[in-house]
């Protein structure tokens, strides 16, 4: 076995640090959340579609408003309570994503996506982890205003964790889409895949949605025979993230392979292939002499490939 190459100091996992008490018991007290929003304490996150509204500081971007300047924005859709923070209210204000182009002609506010905003650390872990959840529930609400039973509009209750519809009287909660990523592993060797949207050089874990009535380790198993042929045996759960693209959560996985023919569904990846350690080690480093690389620190991917790299046992038995 090969020895364990040196990768550095572990960074965090993207989005996964979030420091807000939700005080979900406290949503339906209106007089409570009202309290919040009158304080002048109060703050908030603003979301616009794939975009996140920064304030420009002396010292850098802040992705905080005091509530009354996002409110001042304009096009305010749903503002929704997240969370307290040292006392104090923390929200999600959505607005209207036609409202981005003009946001960013503004000079005193930086707007960008979600994504751009992690992987160039525009914004500190915490601020990462609260921007998440709002964009995540800001996203349902875009996706879930009128109600799926009869039709009609739905209104907002709770704070913004409910949507009642006053014809039928359903009621309407958000939802998370669970999704499996998983290493599949093969001694020494691990398989990644690549998807054509993919950055050049990019390779990552293989990836899918959970279905109905299916078990974790059944989904882990079953994409990755469906997307590289590859059976497995044993399955380990590793870590999970939450993943606001709109809004899932990556349930990370190893997986131990069973067979090593890999046969590519091209309907779903570009390609995919086994790779040994020390090779993976080079790309996790940026150091693989032909460019190929890992995905960011902030996916949860990064975290499960390089689990792997540094610690033997991080594979099921």
């Amino acid at each position: 076995m090969s020895p364990r190459p040196d990768l550095g100091p572990k960074p965090r996992l993207g989005y996964a640090a979030n420091p807000l008490e939700r005080v979900s018991e406290r949503r339906a007290d209106a007089a409570f959340v009202a309290g919040l929003e009158a304080d002048r304490n109060a703050a908030a996150y603003v979301v616009a579609g794939e975009f996140v509204i920064l304030r420009k500081t002396v010292d850098g971007l802040d992705p905080l408003f005091a509530l009354p300047d996002a409110k001042a924005l304009g096009g305010t859709e749903e503002t929704v309570l997240l969370g307290v923070a040292d006392g104090a209210g923390r929200f999600g204000i959505g607005v209207d994503p036609a409202r981005a182009a003009a946001l960013k002609a503004d000079a005193g506010l930086k707007v960008n996506d979600l994504r751009t905003i992690a992987v160039q650390g525009l914004a500190t872990p915490e601020h990462l982890s609260a921007i998440a959840q709002a964009k995540a529930l800001l996203q349902w609400h875009a996706r879930h205003r009128f109600c799926s039973v009869c039709g009609a509009s739905t209104r907002v209750a709770e704070a913004g964790w409910r949507r009642d519809c006053p014809a039928c009287e359903a009621t309407h909660f958000p939802r998370t889409d669970p999704v499996v990523i998983m290493l599949a592993v093969d001694g020494e060797r691990c398989l990644l895949g690549r998807q054509a949207r993919f950055p050049p050089g990019m390779w990552s874990c293989l990836a899918g949605f959970l279905e109905p009535g299916e078990t974790i380790e059944d989904a882990v198993r079953r994409e990755i025979r469906e997307e590289a042929g590859i059976t497995c045996g044993p399955v380990s759960y590793f870590a999970s993230q939450p993943w606001p693209f709109p809004m899932s959560l990556m349930i990370g996985c190893h997986a131990t392979a069973l067979t090593r023919t890999v046969t590519v569904d091209r309907t779903e990846l570009e390609d995919a292939r086994w790779f040994d350690r020390q090779e993976i080690a080079a790309m996790i480093l940026r150091r693989h002499p032909q460019g190929l690389a890992t995905p960011p620190p902030v996916a949860i991917a990064y975290h499960i490939i390089r689990a792997w790299v540094e610690d033997a046992t991080s594979a099921p038995r």
